[in-house]
């Protein structure tokens, strides 16, 4: 990529995320581009879709809660690591909003680079769980972060959110 079309993707993430946190997924692409101070037809080279820019300013958290997703694996038991990634995963979607609805957006089996990412992080701890008898045979991945993205959408509050998620987590052990 030519430096100043780099340049020009570094500004138009850059926007994309101040303008995202402060009004949301459904956030005018043309605001966004002309914060970047770029045309639309720039934006538009670089990310063809609404979705396509939405996934590369969540690029940077969905890795953070993949290399948690590691460390917990490394550092707990199976039943306190999938919960403790749990617990940052739904913090994620409270937080940065539209994480929650491009991640659901994502279709079951996608090969999104995001929803890929998020799925094997949380596939490994689903897995260690299921070995150790603390999740029930047959819940999958997709089961859990649907579940997980679903409460974040729903709660009208942080405090219950995590009463939520704290209720489901029971519920997986059945």
């Amino acid at each position: 990529m030519r430096v100043d079309a780099r340049r020009n993707r570094d500004r138009l993430v850059a926007a994309a995320t101040a303008v995202i946190a402060e009004q949301g997924p459904a956030a005018s692409l043309n605001e966004i581009a002309q914060q970047a101070g770029v045309g639309a037809g720039t934006l538009y080279r670089h990310f063809p879709t609404r979705e396509s820019l939405l996934l590369e300013v969540f690029t940077t958290r969905i890795e953070t809660l993949c290399a948690r997703a590691h460390e917990l694996a490394e550092s707990r038991s199976p039943s306190d690591a999938l919960t403790a990634w749990l617990e940052a995963f739904l913090q994620h979607c409270r937080t940065d909003r539209g994480l929650a609805e491009t991640i659901m957006k994502a279709p079951s089996g996608s090969d999104l680079n995001c929803a890929v990412k998020l799925r094997t992080a949380g596939a490994g701890l689903v897995a260690r769980a299921q070995e150790a008898g603390v999740v029930r045979a047959g819940v999958e991945v997709e089961d859990i972060l649907q579940l997980t993205i679903g409460i974040a959408l729903a709660a009208d509050s942080p405090a219950r959110a995590e009463r939520l998620l704290s209720i489901a987590i029971v519920g997986l052990r059945g």
